[in-house]
């Protein structure tokens, strides 16, 4: 009786500890599920943010391009800075710019002789030398 009692005790305590092992295991897969979740969530949430933020650089791109041809010169100065600004935070977006700027500039060709040519000229050769290089 002693022994039955003892083998009872023995296999109980396996039992008891493969269910432990189980349940450990099947709660690292429930942890997994939730991690691989967080993650595609998260992964979403940066492509959302990066399609929001190149969304709003078109829009400045946009308007910049529409202010090159304004009368005041801070306004044409502001959308140049503007557009430098779209070079240098998007290396992708730079050749548009650099394309419209030389466009820019060869249409609106003035001489100016001994004159030196104005601060939105001057900003604008500016830009194209640094990212012309």
């Amino acid at each position: 009786m002693k022994v039955m009692n003892l083998l009872a005790t023995e296999i109980s305590e396996i039992i008891r500890n493969y269910a432990v092992v189980a349940g450990g295991a099947f709660g690292l897969y429930l942890a997994w599920l939730r991690v691989t979740a967080a993650n595609r969530q998260a992964k979403s949430q940066l492509r959302q943010t990066e399609l929001a933020r190149r969304i709003h650089v078109s829009e400045l791109f946009n308007r910049a391009v529409g202010q090159l041809k304004d009368r005041k010169l801070e306004v044409r100065l502001g959308a140049i800075l503007t557009l430098e600004q779209i070079c240098t935070e998007f290396p992708d977006l730079s050749d548009p710019v650099v394309r419209l700027l030389t466009t820019y500039l060869r249409e609106n060709r003035l001489r100016y002789g001994d004159r030196k040519p104005p601060a939105d000229v001057q900003a604008i050769a500016g830009i194209l030398r640094k990212h012309l290089k």
